[in-house]
C-alpha cells in the first residue's frame, strides 16, 4: 500500500467511529471527519433525529465544525473522510466550502449525489470540482448501515 492509502484507511477508521456513535444513538450511521496536513479538523455523526434538523448529516456538522476556528469558510486542502456517499445536499456543500478532496466508504445507491445517481463533485459547469476516493473501508462501512437498517425492519 502506498502512504495515500494507509492515510485513507486511518481517517475512514476515525470517521467510522463516529458512525458507531450515531448507530449507538439510534440515528442513521453515517460519520464524517475533515482533515487538513494529516490534522483533524473536525469529527461528526448524524443528528438528525435528535436535533430534529433535516440538514443535520454528519458531512454538514463537520463542515460546520470545521469552520468555527476559522475566520473562512472555504475549506480549500482539506479531505473530507465520510463512510456513506453523500446526497445531493450535502455534495452541494462541499462544493460551496472549497473542500479539496473526498473519501467515501460504500455508495448510497438511493440517493447518491457524488457517483450512484448524481456526479455533482465532478460537474465541471459548477465553479470548483472535488477529487473522490470511494470503496475506502467499503464493506465494513455497508455492513453497519445493513445492520442498523435490518434492526429497524
Amino acid at each position: 500500500m502506498n502512504l495515500q492509502a494507509d492515510e485513507d484507511i486511518y481517517f475512514m477508521k476515525l470517521a467510522r467511529e463516529e458512525a458507531m456513535l450515531a448507530y449507538r444513538a439510534g440515528e442513521v450511521p453515517v460519520g464524517a471527519v475533515v482533515v487538513r496536513d494529516r490534522q483533524v479538523l473536525a469529527r461528526a455523526h448524524n443528528l438528525r433525529e435528535a436535533s430534529c434538523d433535516p440538514s443535520a448529516h454528519a458531512e454538514i456538522l463537520a463542515l460546520r465544525a470545521s469552520t468555527e476556528s476559522s475566520d473562512t469558510w472555504r475549506l480549500s486542502g482539506t479531505t473530507l473522510y465520510v463512510t456513506m456517499e453523500p446526497c445531493i445536499m450535502c455534495s452541494g456543500a462541499i462544493i460551496n466550502a472549497r473542500v479539496g478532496r473526498l473519501v467515501y466508504g460504500c455508495r448510497d445507491i438511493k440517493a447518491g449525489g457524488v457517483d450512484s445517481l448524481y456526479s455533482i463533485l465532478s460537474d465541471n459547469r459548477l465553479n470548483h470540482q472535488v477529487a473522490v476516493t470511494a470503496g475506502v473501508l467499503e464493506a465494513d462501512c455497508a455492513a453497519l448501515l445493513r445492520q442498523f437498517f435490518k434492526e429497524r425492519r
